[in-house]
């Protein structure tokens, strides 16, 4: 069985992959992937430098092409229409390579905006309230409240994973995981 972890931005679902990864569970980190990949695939990196210009890559003291990833996020940011083709180049590579990768938990903050959840049976979600989530922005990346609202305005609303989902962890700051993460795994277990 195929299981999708999703969740927006703060709330915690990496964490709650490392919890799951301390009870033996491997987890495929889409975002790890695509940067990754992003990185060292060469016709990805043709596909990037096509589409956002040569800015997408910096000759380091080498002369190898580093991810810029400030002019990634410039791009991204710009408007829709770049997000769109910027995710119709990454988002394919990461699904072939997650297939590859062998592995039966997927990691994926946009699981249903990328169409991933096509890739898995189950979908489990972390949830946080709003002001936690954008708390847990600013202090892990140092960016402006305001940058971490348009991060989050990237993903779907919560509310609306939350009901496409099969199961939800509360990572509100102030529920236990230890008993959510063992019922989760029991009730995967049964299905």
């Amino acid at each position: 069985m195929k299981i999708g972890i999703t969740g927006g931005i703060g709330s915690g679902k990496s964490y709650v992959c490392r919890l799951l990864e301390a009870r033996g569970i491997s987890i495929y980190d889409c975002d790890a992937a695509a940067k990754r990949l992003m990185r060292t695939s060469p016709r990805l990196q043709e596909q990037l430098t096509a589409l956002i210009g040569p800015e997408a890559y910096c000759a380091d003291e080498r002369g190898v092409g580093v991810l810029n990833k400030a002019a990634v996020a410039r791009f991204l940011l710009a408007s829709e229409a770049n997000a769109q083709a910027l995710d119709a180049l990454v988002h394919p590579a990461v699904a072939a390579d997650f297939a590859q990768s062998g592995i039966g938990w997927m990691e994926c903050a946009i699981l249903f905006e990328s169409g991933f959840d096509r890739l898995v049976d189950r979908v489990v979600v972390v949830t946080a309230p709003e002001p936690v989530r954008i708390a847990r922005i600013v202090q892990r990346d140092g960016i402006s409240e305001q940058k971490a609202r348009q991060w989050m305005a990237r993903q779907w609303p919560q509310d609306k994973v939350r009901e496409l989902a099969d199961y939800e962890v509360a990572n509100d700051g102030q529920s236990d995981l230890g008993p959510q993460i063992a019922r989760l795994c029991r009730l995967l277990e049964q299905s």
